[in-house]
């Protein structure tokens, strides 16, 4: 039996009128209820359930091919040789189905920032309900179509911190594009991105979450955590020998964080001054 949760129940169900796409965090502690909110939102809406392959079926003439493609972005394949390989068709058919998703803003070709055009390009789902259902929803089909919620999420919930921390990013972005706008951000910068690159020292793969620059002299660098543990001062000290790669006279850090942050890492940012961490609950408390 499900009692109450009206409000929550409205809102959700203002969401699933709107006639653009929509994404909504459900957060809380565990045992508060989310997962029961949850299926009595999708009852009798069979509509959720299909309804990334409907919408892509109204798009696209060839739904099977652009399936497939979506289907490995979303578990992984990110450069065009990869999914290449995964969906078993040449490059050169790949990259004129990817270049319509990308205008349909299903996909997204990403480069390093600061760099207009690059090898190291890659792709991305950029609409989370796409990436949410084509990463976990064929795979889990039968379960979910005979009505075993349950042991679909627990099939899930092993990989959600993993695909969470990606919409972190996104978040962590979106926070830092508010304070610009409002003139809160200590860096002015013109746009924002992710970078990723060699590290010359210990010529290997890095990458920086969030970067954006002011000027010659001005940047600021981010780090977006979605883990349960505190950030510790390790991964600030990772940002800080990561925004080296880069010669700015004024860096400005963020640490963002799922739930919080140790005494050692708040007391190293407090003593370096152009630190700034946030949390989650931060964020939430700025909409």
């Amino acid at each position: 039996m499900f009692i109450g949760r009206k409000r929550e129940l409205a809102s959700l169900d203002r969401l699933y009128a709107s006639n653009k796409f929509e994404f909504t965090v459900i957060y809380g502690r565990r045992r508060v209820g989310k997962t029961a909110l949850i299926n009595q939102f999708i009852k009798d809406k069979k509509a959720i359930f299909e309804e990334p392959e409907n919408l892509l079926k109204q798009e696209v003439r060839e739904p099977a091919l652009y399936n497939a493609i979506i289907t490995a972005v979303a578990t992984g394949a990110s450069r065009m040789a990869e999914i290449s390989a995964k969906v078993g068709e040449d490059t050169s058919v790949c990259a004129s189905y990817l270049k319509n998703l990308v205008t349909l803003g299903l996909v997204r070709k990403e480069t390093p920032y600061g760099e207009k055009a690059s090898r190291k390009s890659i792709y991305a789902i950029a609409d989370n309900m796409f990436r949410f259902w084509y990463r976990f929803v064929p795979e889990n089909h039968s379960i979910i179509a005979r009505g075993a919620a349950d042991v679909a999420y627990k099939r899930i919930e092993p990989y959600m911190p993993d695909y969470m921390g990606k919409v972190f990013e996104d978040i962590c972005g979106q926070y830092l594009w508010k304070l610009l706008l409002e003139g809160k951000s200590p860096i002015a910068f013109k746009d924002l991105g992710r970078w990723w690159g060699t590290d010359p020292s210990t010529r290997s793969q890095t990458e920086i979450d969030i970067m954006g620059e002011q000027d010659k002299d001005h940047a600021l660098f981010a780090e977006c955590k979605w883990t349960n543990d505190n950030v510790d001062v390790g991964v600030l000290e990772k940002l800080i020998k990561r925004s080296q790669l880069f010669h700015y006279n004024h860096a400005h850090l963020y640490l963002f964080a799922k739930n919080g942050f140790t005494k050692v890492c708040i007391d190293q940012a407090s003593a370096m001054g152009n630190v700034t961490l946030v949390t989650y609950n931060d964020i939430l408390k700025n909409l």
